[in-house]
């Protein structure tokens, strides 16, 4: 585990984790075309089509594990979500709500660890708990209507898999990328460099 830096955001932490938001808030808006255009590849089980899910769960374990300061992952989800809605997201306003709860899920699992450790298996819990408010909040508000067993569970399991090894998984690999090009240089998450986040 590595030490807690000071808890209060500098404005490097506010411009980094804002043009995180910002990335993925557009890849958010390009997704749900993808989302939409792979629905007929997955007739076969539409619950499946949560494999590819966790893309839009990637700003808050990206977040959390760049910025490393409380309320980084909550609000790179968040921001993300609500430029997704401005730009005309096909699920409007309901995305916002969605994704201050995906955010919590893995805010909850870096304040688990108390903002100290930020290697593969804490990623992977951000992205698993993402994944779980994700999950919870479709099972309620766009799944109601389906079938329990057929589809709601199946497709709750599948979205907290694609979450961890997509957005866990996957935004511990984006952010060493990050790290080892020195993007990240006036971040504690540039030590990425030469030890192990």
């Amino acid at each position: 585990m590595s030490k807690l830096d000071n808890p209060r955001w500098r404005t490097v932490d506010i411009v980094v984790a804002s043009v995180i938001a910002v990335a993925f808030g557009v890849i958010f808006w390009a997704w749900g075309l993808v989302w939409s255009a792979t629905s007929g590849a997955f007739a076969f089980f539409p619950p499946a089509q949560t494999l590819i899910y966790g893309v839009w769960l990637m700003p808050a374990v990206v977040g959390g594990l760049v910025i490393r300061k409380p309320g980084a992952a909550l609000y790179c989800e968040t921001v993300a979500a609500v430029l997704s809605a401005l730009l005309g997201s096909q699920w409007a306003g309901t995305v916002i709500p969605q994704g201050i709860v995906q955010g919590l899920g893995a805010e909850l699992a870096f304040a688990a660890f108390r903002y100290r450790s930020f290697r593969l298996p804490t990623a992977l819990l951000a992205g698993a708990l993402t994944g779980v408010g994700a999950a919870l909040f479709d099972f309620l508000v766009w799944n109601a209507e389906y079938d329990l067993v057929g589809y709601r569970i199946p497709y709750a399991l599948l979205t907290v898999v694609s979450a961890a090894v997509v957005a866990g998984a996957g935004g511990y690999a984006l952010t060493s990328a990050l790290a080892n090009t020195g993007a990240l240089a006036h971040l504690p998450a540039a030590r990425n460099h030469r030890t192990p986040i």
